[in-house]
């Protein structure tokens, strides 16, 4: 499709998603935390905007996205929707928020939709949260899934390797998969498993399956905006592309502008009042 079909779509909607799925029209999907960088994005046409947890490590400096509060994701989320005029809006309910607890996954759900305006919300696990799951979307809440390596249970599996390498927990996760799609969830990330795996669920599944380190057979892909600016030196993972290198540009100029305000050449005549 190209640029001017692009624009022609309003509004990037959830069935938007599983007519792009049918015609084999992979779907484009960042994260982002701030208003500014949330215009930048919605002005590229970007399909979805994940507002991750992910924000615990490269907002806050968190090692993992366990410590980021319902509260904070709510701001983070209501800063994006206020730039979005086009992408799918999606908020990640952080840990604690509705694990084991079908009332309060509910609550946190309304309060994201109500209080920062998000399109749906994303869960991780499959079966073990499938009550949370069918009943936020009995209030008709879209909910995306999201299985594989899954971030809020990194202290359960000890490690951020590849997930579902043994037959075991393929089973498992596919098993999983179905289970989500049966429930109502309009979509599904995949983290960081094998790509033969991931392909195989994309086939098995109508909805869209969104791959983070999953190959290129899914319906679409998904990173962080901050590793893929280059933002972010220390996380290397071979899924990962780097298509700028900002880290380094800002450091260059902040350090140059740093060098004209001590040698009083900023602000010159002309920058002046």
């Amino acid at each position: 499709m190209e640029n001017n079909q692009y624009k022609q779509i309003k509004r990037v909607t959830t069935h938007v998603l599983l007519e792009m799925k049918q015609r084999g029209e992979k779907i484009s999907m960042l994260t982002a935390y701030d208003f500014t960088f949330a215009r930048i994005l919605d002005a590229s046409l970007i399909d979805v905007i994940l507002v991750g947890d992910s924000a615990s490590n490269v907002m806050a400096g968190h090692t993992t996205t366990l410590p980021i509060t319902l509260d904070q994701m709510i701001y983070h989320t209501a800063s994006v929707t206020r730039a979005v005029e086009r992408a799918l809006v999606v908020a990640d309910i952080p840990f604690g928020s509705y694990q084991g607890n079908s009332k309060e996954a509910l609550n946190s759900s309304i309060r994201l939709m109500k209080e920062a305006a998000a399109h749906a919300v994303k869960m991780e696990g499959g079966i073990e949260i499938i009550d949370s799951v069918k009943r936020v979307l009995s209030a008709g809440v879209p909910v995306m899934g999201h299985l594989g390596l899954t971030p809020q249970s990194i202290y359960k599996f000890g490690t951020f390797e590849v997930r579902a390498r043994e037959e075991a927990e393929a089973n498992k996760l596919i098993e999983d998969a179905k289970l989500l799609e049966e429930a109502g969830c309009f979509a599904i990330v995949l983290e960081k498993i094998p790509a033969k795996l991931a392909e195989r669920v994309a086939s098995e599944l109508k909805i869209p399956v969104i791959g983070i380190g999953a190959g290129g057979n899914v319906d679409g892909q998904v990173l962080v905006l901050h590793d893929v600016l280059g933002l972010t030196k220390e996380f290397n993972p071979r899924f990962l592309r780097r298509y700028m290198n900002l880290y380094d540009d800002v450091k260059i100029n902040v350090e140059r502008y740093i060098e004209d305000v001590k040698l009083g050449d900023f602000p010159n005549e002309k920058e002046q009042y």
